[in-house]
């Protein structure tokens, strides 16, 4: 749906060179040239990108491209496609008791890549360190305990009934006695590893799965870069095979691109205090005020979703019929506003100034919002003084973004004491309904209804990363959220469930 979305743009190539379409990821050996040592750069080969300035652990990696090989690393108890599926990993059968609150997972007859096998208690100890922060900080709030029964079996015990809750365990699984480690060994069919001419990853000619990857490369080189413009001048003159960028940009050469969903959420949080939002008519229409198809044209070149719900696009339970019912239609949100005798009326339109791309969306959708009879104003926040301003609820509206956990939990905006309820968002009836949909699928289109009835959440969009590669080089590459070269072992969820 969202994979392969463009080939060549039509101008000419800087380099004044062609990819030949012969190539099989694998042409990489070891004595391959280190990062940056290219002279003459094979732009056949395989050679990935990365940031020797920041982490490469799996909980707390922030940088795009080290995230990027994680997943040639790293697996977890299941993995999820871009549309939201889930298929099993490190997972080989699993029980869930009827309250679907107590879960336990069997974990398959894997092994790390030194050749260690993998036990319960690595699972639940990556688990329970994720936990503590960093890329997956939130995603397991509703989690109690998580225990290993054996060496063979782990419990979740939940605070809620769930009936999704394999979507949230593609979680990296990493052995428990590297927890600490800088670059914790992982069950995936890589290893990261230094050596004399730089980092690499080295295929395990062991792997446990042998799963059909789509490379097959002996060893990929791995070339360092930091800034953007680094990472453009390794892909034009080192060779670098892969750029992953979170917007588009407009590159000229010959390469094939892709997308890949990243969860970040944009939306207007509105302040319950506000004279104006105050009133539910005014603001239940604030998301006909909203043209999201031009801001997503505009700032983000495609690279993102418009959404009229509160979750992506691709999730299996968005309805599109129930979206239309909300979508850009600007003369309801202006009735709602002359109705109410708000004509004229100022606001304040919180963003935080130190994200300069949120601050020109928010600047589109100032201009939108003085279309239909408001003054609105923008004011010099940020750091410090923009956390304070939302802490306080200085504001009428609030442009704020967010990473969507995989499940689409609405949580954190409604509950009383959510992260996300800034602006006195707590919604007793919204808060159950989030419940109820994380218990039963079916509830989430009712969930939805009541978020755009009441509006004090208004969706923009959901964000993406576009991936540039080297013409031939990913045949097969089929990317999703979090996880560029997405693979599965081809079982399904079905098949290794276990009955009570």
């Amino acid at each position: 749906m969202k994979r392969w979305i463009a080939l060549v743009l039509l101008l000419v190539l800087l380099t004044g060179c062609t990819q030949s379409n012969s190539y099989l990821p694998g042409a990489s050996t070891p004595g391959s040239n280190g990062p940056g040592q290219s002279q003459h750069p094979d732009k056949k080969e395989l050679r990935l990108p990365c940031n020797l300035e920041s982490s490469f652990h799996p909980y707390t990696a922030t940088d795009l491209s080290n995230r990027t090989l994680l997943s040639l690393v790293y697996q977890g108890l299941f993995t999820v496609d871009a549309d939201y599926r889930v298929s099993p990993m490190l997972c080989d059968g699993y029980q869930m008791s009827e309250d679907m609150r107590v879960w336990k997972f069997r974990i398959a007859d894997a092994t790390f890549s030194d050749g260690h096998a993998l036990t319960a208690f690595d699972v639940a100890a990556s688990l329970k360190a994720s936990q503590e922060g960093g890329f997956y900080a939130g995603r397991l709030q509703h989690i109690k305990t998580i225990e290993a029964i054996d060496g063979q079996w782990v419990e979740i015990t939940l605070n809620i009934p769930m009936n999704n809750l394999p979507l949230l365990l593609d979680i990296p699984i990493i052995k428990e006695s590297q927890l600490k480690e800088a670059v914790p060994l992982g069950t995936g069919p890589y290893i990261l590893e230094d050596t004399e001419t730089g980092k690499r990853l080295r295929r395990q000619p062991g792997w446990w799965c042998d799963a059909p990857l789509g490379i097959t490369a002996a060893v990929i080189p791995l070339d360092h870069g930091v800034s953007q413009q680094e990472l453009w001048d390794l892909y034009k003159f080192s060779g670098t095979s892969m750029v992953c960028t979170d917007a588009y940009v407009d590159f000229r050469g010959d390469y094939e691109l892709w997308e890949s969903e990243n969860g970040l959420f944009l939306y207007l949080s509105c302040n319950l205090d506000s004279p104006v939002f105050s009133k539910k008519e005014v603001r239940s229409a604030l998301t006909h005020a909203i043209d999201r198809d031009s801001l997503v044209k505009k700032h983000y070149r495609g690279f993102a979703h418009a959404t009229t719900l509160p979750a992506s696009p691709s999730f299996p339970y968005y309805s599109q019929t129930l979206a239309e019912k909300y979508g850009f239609a600007p003369e309801k949100f202006a009735q709602a506003v002359e109705n109410q005798a708000l004509a004229g009326t100022a606001i304040t339109l919180l963003v935080n100034r130190d994200d300069p791309l949120r601050l020109r969306v928010a600047q589109d959708i100032a201009a939108m919002l003085t279309n239909a009879g408001l003054v609105v104003t923008i004011p010099e926040k940020s750091g410090e003084d923009y956390r304070n301003a939302l802490q306080w609820g200085q504001f009428d509206l609030v442009l704020g973004q967010t990473k969507l956990s995989p499940n689409m939990d609405l949580t954190a905006f409604f509950a009383e004491d959510g992260a996300l309820n800034f602006g006195r968002l707590t919604d007793v009836a919204a808060n159950a309904m989030c419940r109820e949909a994380l218990a039963d699928k079916g509830n989430y289109q009712t969930l939805h209804r009541q978020v755009m009835e009441d509006g004090r959440l208004c969706p923009i969009l959901v964000r993406s990363d576009a991936i540039y590669g080297r013409r031939g080089l990913f045949s097969s590459l089929t990317p999703s959220r979090d996880r560029i070269f997405y693979y599965s072992i081809g079982k399904t969820m079905e098949e290794i469930r276990i009955a009570e």
